[in-house]
């Protein structure tokens, strides 16, 4: 059977070798680096005990240096396998999700004219080159020394230049190539009246494409009018050349990406020139397109964590932003995205230039996670001075995270926006403080709220750690929430402010959010994480043995549940921030301030936790009228005393 022009070259570019091969071998642990893609192991052709089997997995190659046996991903599964070449097309095809195509034919004449065009496409390449030597290339040449490309470095690039009168159909026709085949490679176009063929690129110099095997595809025209409305041109899609499933640069690329360097992305021709030029060998560019689908997926083939280097204009952030929503639903763990933002108004080729290769080295090294840039899109010169403002940023985030499909890294996008949020809307600031810090010192990271010893001990005091009873109330909560769908939308942004502490909830409640409004949510939650870690979660006793759990499909009983859960989880954990907060605060100087925010934390720890029939003999009243327990109003009792007599935990050397 044969099979359709670039079919092969899809299915190879899909497919990690690393991981086909991983199926088969223990990989050296000590001779790899899965980073780069360096992969060694004990051969599996024949036996040998030193890991001898080498895999490329950036080139898609595997050679044993002890037998010499050598191939792609297609051919190890022949020999691995035992099966004819379909057959092992058929199953990484079927591993890759892509559909093989039905018996073609003509597919030999097809791959023939392909061929054909790539000559075709060579000899325009080499024309051009010459004509950069002509007196007719004068200004482009002189244009390219402006922008600091060296005669190398022009030849190094394959850079050319067509004529303003073109000039390239004329040879290649002289040349004996048939004129139809000119126009397929994308080379020359007919008129639109009168008939007759003409040079699609005229006055332009030229960028020649090639794709990862190192083929000429295509070119790229930049106009050497400043007043032309197209400055830069590409050819037309050809049976070769395809602009959403091409980068520039890609061999070349790869090849240094394997040997280490990092992947960037720049926007055009000479970005990617001069960064290769200055060291950035690993540096490739869309074709005059936002960047696809399918080429975000060639870059995660070349590296994990591809850096965007946009230009610093208006056009670069909004490709930098569309970018965003095209990589959310394709996201993996350890496969994303980090941003460098240009300085505003500056490429990456400009850079370079005005301020040097280790400018463009710092800010790679200060690329920022995918996440950081979708907040930065969503709250960017934007007031939230109302609860609608912020009601609406968070459904616009919540619909974002939405858009990710692994549950996990799901959880992991919630909990960092979750942060950033904490980080805006937060009432609480550091307290200006003077004199020397503390011994334990307050915690400067904003993405932490780490609980000092001295809080930590009072807190414990009053009864405050109590982690355990938090995660049963969690527990219920979760399994409330599943078992009642009816009800469970009334509650997603209770349950999107939930702090889960233990990561299996924090799992099943980014799944909840994601499925919230589904007819059947612990079916669609077990099609993310299977029936185990339900089953889990609703078998636990103090779970099974909750009115909402033993009287399912009431959904009355549910809603009560759940408002009194979250009440008294949301009222234990602020009582524990306040303490926190006031402990941190302490300088030995009594604060009436510290002493109010513990009576109100107090306060609403005694209303959440009212209806649990618990004995009333083991509850005093606090000063102002709220019930407490008598641990707890004990243990307050004397945290109060150190306040007001200065001896609080807080200070200096403490």
């Amino acid at each position: 059977m044969s099979l359709p022009p670039g079919f092969l070259d899809e299915l190879r570019n899909r497919l990690s070798l690393g991981q086909v091969v991983g199926r088969k071998v223990m990989w050296d642990t000590r001779k790899s680096n899965q980073g780069k893609g360096d992969l060694w192991a004990p051969c599996p052709f024949h036996q040998e005990k030193s890991a001898s089997f080498h895999v490329d997995d950036r080139k898609g190659f595997y050679y044993c240096f002890g037998c010499h046996a050598k191939g792609d991903a297609i051919s190890f599964v022949r020999e691995t396998e035992n099966v004819d070449f379909m057959e092992a097309v058929k199953i990484l095809a079927a591993e890759a999700g892509m559909p093989v195509p039905e018996r073609d034919p003509q597919a030999q004449q097809k791959a023939d004219a392909r061929a054909a065009l790539v000559d075709v496409m060579e000899q325009a390449v080499q024309w051009h080159r010459l004509q950069l030597q002509t007196a007719v290339a004068a200004d482009a040449r002189d244009y390219l020394a402006r922008r600091g490309l060296s005669v190398k470095a022009q030849e190094r690039w394959e850079i050319g230049f067509a004529p303003a009168n073109g000039g390239a159909l004329a040879h290649l026709v002289g040349k004996g190539v048939d004129p139809k085949l000119v126009v397929a490679a994308g080379i020359a176009a007919e008129k639109d009246y009168g008939g007759g063929l003409y040079d699609r690129f005229r006055g332009r110099i030229m960028f020649p494409i090639r794709d990862a095997r190192g083929r000429a595809i295509g070119f790229g025209g930049r106009a050497m009018d400043p007043n032309h409305p197209a400055k830069y041109y590409n050819s037309p899609e050809t049976p070769l050349f395809d602009k959403g499933r091409s980068l520039y640069n890609h061999g070349p690329a790869r090849e240094s990406a394997g040997k280490g360097k990092p992947l960037v992305v720049a926007e055009g021709y000479m970005d990617v020139i001069a960064l290769s030029e200055a060291g950035f060998t690993a540096t490739v560019a869309p074709l005059g397109t936002a960047i696809t689908e399918d080429q975000l997926r060639m870059l995660w083939r070349i590296a994990d964590e591809p850096v965007i280097a946009l230009d610093g204009d208006t056009a670069g952030l909004r490709a930098a932003m569309r970018l965003i929503d095209i990589a959310l639903p394709l996201l993996e763990a350890g496969k994303s995205l980090r941003f460098a933002l240009m300085p505003a108004g500056l490429d990456p080729d400009d850079l370079i230039k005005s301020q040097g290769a280790d400018a463009m080295q710092k800010l790679l090294d200060a690329a920022i996670p995918l996440v950081q840039l979708l907040w930065r899109r969503e709250t960017e010169g934007k007031v939230f001075d109302s609860p609608e403002r912020k009601a609406a940023l968070d459904k616009a985030l919540r619909e974002k995270i939405k858009l990710i499909a692994d549950p996990s890294l799901r959880g992991h996008y919630g909990e960092a926006i979750k942060q950033m949020r904490w980080a805006l809307f937060s009432a609480r600031k550091p307290a200006q403080r003077k004199g020397p810090a503390r011994a334990w010192g307050r915690n400067q990271d904003p993405w932490r709220r780490d609980v000092s010893p001295v809080a930590t001990s009072k807190m414990s005091a009053l009864g405050l750690g109590a982690a355990d009873e938090n995660h049963l109330r969690e527990a219920v909560i979760l399994a409330t929430l599943i078992t009642a769908p009816q009800v469970a939308l009334e509650f997603e942004t209770a349950l999107e402010q939930l702090e889960s502490r233990d990561p299996a909830h924090r799992t099943i409640q980014a799944s909840l959010l994601h499925h919230l409004g589904a007819a059947d949510l612990w079916a669609a939650i077990a099609a993310d994480l299977g029936d185990g870690p339900l089953e889990k979660l609703i078998n636990q006793n103090h779970v099974s043995i909750s009115p909402a759990i033993r009287r399912r499909g009431d959904a009355d009983v549910a809603r009560m549940c759940l408002a009194e859960e979250f009440a008294k989880l949301a009222a234990r954990r602020g009582y524990a921030r306040e303490i926190e907060d006031a402990v941190e605060d302490l300088n030995g100087v009594a604060d009436e301030g510290v002493t109010w925010r513990l009576a109100q934390a107090s306060a609403a720890v005694d209303r959440a936790g009212r209806g649990n029939n618990e004995d009333q003999a083991e509850y005093d009243l606090a000063d102002n009228g709220t019930r407490m327990k008598r641990e707890e109003r004990n243990a307050l009792d004397q945290l109060l005393d150190q306040i007001l007599s200065g001896k609080g935990g807080g200070g200096a050397g403490t």
